[in-house]
């Protein structure tokens, strides 16, 4: 029997796209999944959206928060309540691949790793293709995760079984970097990347990964805040990362048709 993987989105006024964000979780050739579904205070249409979701797949839940209270304490929500062998995240604006999940899981238990990821590809609001993929290095170690954040969140799976189950710190923003650093390191070894395509992650208007200088804030807070460091060790850390970032990371976004 197939390993149940518990898929884990938090939404907080996703109108515009959880219809199908949710699909692309019901297209999977993989079947033994659960899909979890937190609202934060959500005050559009999501849920009158998900509605007709729930009252028919009986392996889709809702959880919901009474107040607005940010993805990380949404995703631990979710994270609490899973059954799954393997825990996996899918924002309500992005999508997956129909075969990501059959891909990923067996990929893990092929090359026995507890943590995985995979490259990803970019698409706008309109769910039009950007031509543009990350590519998702082969072995990812903890040093190499803290100098930049190398894992695409939609892309990562967990093994429960062997990890048991890893939250997130609460930050507002890049509480998912701090999230696989602390599976990495319980992990004890390194993530192992597919260069297999199988997501696609949208670009957002005004989204933190289009605005560079608040990108380098909340990444500063990462170190200070998330991990403790002291003032001058996070600053010397967002030097490191500037050079990462820039120098390193943005040579793995290539276009898609690059031969």
């Amino acid at each position: 029997m197939e390993s149940l993987v518990t898929v884990i989105t938090p939404m907080h006024d996703s109108e515009a796209y959880i219809s199908e964000s949710i699909n692309s979780v019901l297209n999977q050739s993989y079947k033994n999944w659960e899909l979890i579904l937190i609202d934060d205070y959500s005050q559009d249409k999501t849920l009158k959206i998900i509605q007709p979701f729930l009252e028919t797949y009986s392996n889709i839940k809702l959880l919901k928060n009474t107040v607005n209270s940010g993805a990380a304490i949404s995703r631990n929500k979710g994270i609490e309540a899973a059954q799954g062998d393997y825990i996996s995240f899918l924002d309500a604006d992005d999508l997956w691949k129909p075969n990501k999940l059959e891909v990923q899981i067996h990929f893990m238990k092929t090359e026995n790793c507890a943590v995985s990821f995979s490259s990803y590809e970019f698409i706008d609001e309109n769910g039009k293709p950007l031509d543009k993929i990350a590519q998702a290095l082969n072995s990812l170690s903890y040093s190499k995760l803290l100098k930049s954040n190398y894992i695409g969140n939609l892309t990562g799976v967990y093994d429960v079984k062997r990890l048991g189950k890893v939250t997130s710190p609460n930050l507002r923003k890049r509480q998912d970097w701090l999230l696989w650093l602390a599976v990495i390191k319980k992990s004890g070894k390194p993530a192992l990347g597919m260069s297999e395509s199988l997501a696609f992650y949208r670009v957002r208007k005004g989204s933190m990964s289009s605005n560079k200088m608040t990108l380098i804030k909340h990444n500063y807070w990462v170190y200070q805040k998330g991990l403790g460091f002291s003032k001058g060790k996070a600053f010397y850390s967002m030097l490191v990362f500037l050079k990462e970032h820039f120098f390193v990371k943005s040579k793995l976004i290539q276009p898609t048709n690059k031969s």
